[in-house]
């Protein structure tokens, strides 16, 4: 696993396995619901430039531009059918992703929790080492498979089935900050915090399950804005972006 000070030199990768976990929200963009086809293609230049450099890529994607299973149970909807249509969100948005990927020649395989092989593998660790191996990029789907877990905690599954060096939390804020900065201007950014002080504070980086995982497993995460240009490109180079979680 890849150390989380200093930076690569020469323009070697300070991280060369990464697992991107990207919310389904920003795949709607400004329209709020469904797939905006220009917001995919942006986030997927992101990913191509990435892919290019060498970096073997995972990405895990919510379903929240969809169907937020929380929500649909806390409206009343029984909470494991509305956190198996989450799942199933997640399914029509990795192949939206992988869509574009292959549109730009970029080799990827969807591989989901819930087995419905017209659309897509099922999830095999070894299948999905092997793609990674192979320069694919694997977007895995479907959640965990499971009731009860975020999408936050699969991402950090797959990461450390995957032996990623990282789990990339891409956002729509520059990091961690003390509170919401949209609704509080006081709110101070974090640069650096530990497990045990993101899960105390209930900073809301990652659900504890996901944070728990990381602890235990020793694995880094960043917290990062995706709508910044080539961010995910200058963190695998070994430049400090974002706010970083670390034992």
């Amino acid at each position: 696993m890849a150390d989380t000070g200093g930076a690569g030199q020469g323009g070697e990768l300070f991280y060369r396995r990464v697992l991107l976990k990207i919310s389904g929200e920003a795949l709607a963009g400004e329209q709020k619901f469904g797939i905006s086809p220009p917001v995919v293609d942006r986030l997927v230049e992101e990913i191509r430039v990435v892919h290019e450099m060498g970096v073997a890529l995972g990405l895990v994607v919510g379903g929240g531009n969809i169907v937020r299973g929380t929500t649909a149970s806390a409206a009343g909807m029984d909470r494991v059918s509305a956190d198996y249509m989450g799942m199933l969100a997640t399914v029509i948005n990795a192949l939206a992703l992988q869509n574009s990927l292959e549109r730009r020649g970029i080799h990827s395989r969807v591989l989901t929790a819930i087995r419905m092989e017209q659309l897509a593998e099922p999830y095999i660790r070894r299948r999905a080492i092997s793609h990674l191996e192979k320069g694919r990029v694997v977007l895995f789907a479907g959640g965990t498979g499971n009731p009860y877990f975020s999408t936050d905690t699969a991402a950090v599954l797959r990461g450390i089935e995957m032996n990623a060096d990282v789990i990339v939390k891409a956002t729509k804020v520059d990091g961690i900050y003390s509170a919401d900065p949209k609704k509080d201007s006081s709110a101070e950014f974090i640069p650096d915090i530990t497990y045990m002080q993101a899960l105390s504070r209930e900073l809301g980086v990652m659900d504890a399950a996901a944070l728990s995982l990381c602890k235990d497993n020793d694995i880094p995460i960043v917290v990062l804005n995706l709508d910044d240009e080539g961010a995910v490109a200058r963190l695998v180079r070994g430049e400090r972006i974002g706010t970083l979680v670390h034992s």
